[in-house]
């Protein structure tokens, strides 16, 4: 089960206190007490690993390593370790106490949520020349404490969707190493799959159904990580007793969670082709163009159909490198990819 969702309370390490203390050596009398440590502050940094935020399904609470107290003879506390928090690419952070959101779109960005407090101040550093022996300090600042809630959207490029059993996670296991679960029953799919096809990311979207926006089946849990995608496949089933009516379905559970998902560029697979006839398929596709023109019959036995599909997939290739190779960043940069 991936944790997409949670609130955890984050508290970045207080800092050390300073001490008052006084040189006993002959001649050399006078203050000597150090400063405290820094507190560890909290970063969040990004991952690859989906699962990433499991581990705070039961873990409520973090907290970064205090700072250590000043010593004598001038000797400063340590600072508290920083605190590294991985959570996976595409997480949002929303500071619920300050209002303030974070977002994790790379793999080792690292954004601090919680600082750390600062060291108090031992009493050599209240010396002066009408104070001598000076007998202030500063003890620690607390450090920052925050509630943080973690939201992961997935950063895919191609986003696949559909009413359940329509074959969506056979086509991304036949296109990329993934291992998602098939089987000819609904909702096998029970949480969201990715593949790596060369550059591109595909996600498998857990089957939506009628009502998905408003909380019913699975499909709330999920439709959002399907925001972030810029390219969907939408996935309709051959075999189905109305074709047309699954597609509008699907559409329209993504419209009402989100008006501008209808926007984004769209192709429909008709898939299992395999289970009708040849007219069946052209009865379909005539239908199903009256919405959109990008249609592909496609069945997982059949080569030449999923040649097509990896022709796609290769034309998006293409145009992905083209726009990051022509980006101002990107050429400043000097990269090629």
């Amino acid at each position: 089960m991936i944790v997409d969702d949670v609130t955890i309370k984050a508290i970045a390490g207080a800092g050390g206190n300073g001490i008052a203390t006084f040189n006993k050596t002959k001649m050399s009398l006078g203050p000597v007490g150090g400063n405290g440590g820094k507190g560890g502050s909290i970063y969040i940094e990004g991952v690859s690993d989906l699962s990433a935020l499991n581990k705070f399904r039961f873990k409520k609470e973090v907290k970064a390593e205090k700072g250590e107290d000043g010593h004598s003879q001038l000797r400063d506390g340590r600072d508290g370790q920083d605190l590294i928090l991985t959570v996976p690419v595409g997480t949002l952070a929303h500071n619920l106490t300050t209002g303030q959101d974070f977002e994790i779109t790379k793999i080792g960005q690292q954004v601090r949520i919680a600082l750390g407090g600062r060291g108090g101040k031992g009493n050599f550093n209240f010396r002066s020349s009408t104070n001598t022996t000076p007998k202030e300090f500063e003890y620690g600042e607390p450090g920052e404490s925050f509630e943080v809630r973690f939201e992961l959207k997935m950063i895919a490029d191609v986003g696949f969707v559909g009413l359940p059993n329509v074959g969506k996670s056979s086509l991304l296991n036949e296109l990329t190493r993934a291992k998602s679960k098939v089987a000819n029953y609904p909702f096998t799919t029970l949480e969201p799959n990715l593949g790596v096809y060369y550059d591109l990311i595909l996600a498998d979207i857990p089957g939506i159904i009628e009502g998905a926006s408003k909380g019913k089946g699975l499909g709330i849990k999920f439709l959002r990580h399907i925001e972030r995608t810029k390219i969907i496949f939408n996935f309709v089933a051959a075999d189905s007793l109305d074709p047309v009516l699954d597609y509008k379905t699907v559409r329209g559970e993504l419209g009402v969670y989100n008006k501008l998902l209808l926007e984004k560029p769209e192709y429909i697979f008709i898939s299992k082709k395999d289970t009708v006839s040849v007219d069946v398929i052209d009865r379909i596709e005539r239908k199903l163009k009256k919405f959109n023109q990008s249609i592909v019959p496609i069945s997982i036995i059949d080569p030449d159909s999923i040649e097509q599909v990896k022709k796609i997939l290769n034309d998006l290739i293409l145009e992905k490198s083209k726009k990051i190779s022509s980006s101002p960043s990107s050429r400043k940069a000097g990269l090629g990819i």
